[in-house]
């Protein structure tokens, strides 16, 4: 039974995230439960787990007495996001690579193990980004910066849902790991230069995936 039930939940999930994605439902339209469920013959259950997946993945917000809606997917925020994170993330590199411990790399290293692993399964792009933002933060954590590091968290909050849905629909999961094990590589050679222009690198070549992806979807929207 459960197996049926996790089915048509992560059928609902998908046909939303699609409809979200391709603009079919527009940004701030109100995702009513019990005409979704009419729609796509489900019980309201499944319906509502699915929209608090979407939640999860920054497609669905949840609003008092409005209940559901899609939210708004901004190409020209991305280039602000990524452009900060880039450049305090780079700063907190740099000032956290010669304090690191081997303990310390050590742990970033079977952290990326975890992140190679986490793929494929179940709610993988929840757990992707979770272990994502854990290994980032392995790395900075030499840097003594913590008003940095809190600027950091709440652009990475911000910017969670673009990094998802390059995830899940950009393709960007394969690109992000090689470079994730080429910036450890050279963080375990002491190379700050190199490593901090890999990230640089990293989070510039995500925000462009990512812009590339949304004017493609504007333009279809339009079109």
């Amino acid at each position: 039974m459960s197996i049926i039930y996790k089915t048509r939940t992560q059928l609902v999930v998908e046909t939303l995230r699609e409809k979200i994605l391709s603009g079919e439902i527009q940004a701030g339209q109100p995702l009513r439960q019990a005409a979704l469920a009419t729609e796509l013959n489900v019980s309201r259950i499944p319906v509502r787990e699915a929209l608090l997946q979407l939640e999860g993945e920054g497609l669905v917000v949840f609003e008092p007495h409005k209940g559901a809606t899609a939210t708004e997917l901004n190409a020209d925020q991305v280039d602000e996001l990524f452009e900060l994170r880039a450049m305090l993330e780079a700063d907190l590199l740099a000032n956290s690579l010669p304090n690191l411990s081997d303990e310390t790399l050590e742990e970033a290293t079977q952290l990326l193990k975890r992140l190679d692993k986490a793929l494929g399964k179940e709610n993988a792009a929840n757990t992707w980004s979770e272990l994502n933002s854990n290994y980032h933060n392995c790395l900075y954590s030499g840097a003594d910066r913590p008003q940095t590091q809190l600027l950091v968290d709440t652009l990475n909050k911000n910017a969670d849902r673009y990094i998802r849905m390059h995830l899940l629909w950009a393709g960007g999961i394969s690109k992000a790991e090689s470079e994730h094990n080429e910036i450890l590589a050279l963080c375990k050679a002491r190379n700050v230069e190199k490593a901090v222009a890999l990230l640089k690198q990293h989070i510039l070549g995500s925000r462009d995936e990512i812009k590339a992806f949304l004017n493609e979807r504007e333009s279809i929207i339009s079109g």
